[in-house]
């Protein structure tokens, strides 16, 4: 009597969502979403088809690129390197205790609530709109942008430390609190030891992102490169434009390659 041997079974991941029959309705469900919302932006096809030409008109009026007026360039330029590591540096250390008050294990109820809420409400809003804010509430230039970038910074930092925090050993902490160490010991030589080099590559990964938004927020007037660039494209002056796109590309690759070789290095 042979017995024939039962072909292996394969395992494979239980779905999402248990149901076929919900499983269909979601995906129904989403396709109907997007063809409402497809509907809703009013797609205009022949104004699309329209504003090819204007725009190929655009890019050949922008070649070459016109770098004679490369002073006010540089100093757009050097304004919103400026605005970068300066909000780094202020954001990064602000970031230090509010990530502490928002990791559970280390800090109260009442100061964990107070400082995720900071956090939440730093994160919730994009920092054009923070930059919109700051320029009403102070005037144009880059101190909105500073502003803007160090609130930036200390909800972006803060929240990722405070993971990171959440996530250490517990063993080395209660070493600490056993030798008779207070809070602040505890924090010194317990918990920043485990911590810092993730510490360092957010402050060089926060630094990169800085160095990217400076050069945007100046176009709501929060000054650096952008506003000069928004100033250039409002005088339909498309060969000065690609010269400061050209520049802002070249300082975003060097700030790239800087933090990454940093990181590198930080391993």
């Amino acid at each position: 009597m042979s017995v024939t041997a039962a072909a292996p079974r394969r395992w494979r991941r239980p779905p999402l969502i248990a149901s076929p029959l919900l499983r269909w309705l979601a995906l129904a469900g989403t396709v109907a979403y997007l063809v409402f919302a497809l509907l809703d932006m009013e797609f205009d096809y022949a104004r699309f088809v329209s504003g090819i030409p204007r725009g190929v008109d655009m890019l050949a009026s922008m070649v070459p690129p016109d770098f004679s007026r490369w002073r006010l360039l540089l100093d757009g330029l050097l304004e919103s390197l400026q605005m970068a590591f300066f909000a780094t540096a202020i954001g990064v250390v602000l970031s230090i205790p509010i990530a502490v008050g928002a990791a559970t294990n280390v800090a109260p109820r009442w100061l964990y609530a107070v400082c995720r809420a900071y956090i939440g409400l730093s994160r919730t809003f994009p920092e054009v709109l923070i930059a919109i804010f700051f320029v009403k509430a102070f005037g144009f230039g880059a101190f909105a942008g500073v502003l803007t970038l160090v609130i930036a910074s200390t909800g972006f930092v803060g929240k990722l430390l405070a993971e990171e925090i959440e996530a250490i050993d517990p063993g080395q902490v209660e070493a600490m609190r056993a030798t008779g160490a207070g809070p602040l010991g505890v924090l010194l030589f317990g918990v920043a030891p485990q911590v810092m080099p993730r510490y360092i590559g957010l402050v060089i990964y926060r630094l990169d992102i800085n160095l990217r938004e400076s050069t945007i927020l100046g176009i709501v007037g929060a000054g650096g490169v952008g506003a000069v660039l928004y100033n250039s494209f409002a005088r339909y002056e498309y060969d000065f434009s690609l010269a400061i796109l050209l520049a802002i590309i070249a300082v975003v690759l060097v700030a790239e390659w800087f933090s990454g070789f940093v990181r590198a290095r930080i391993k």
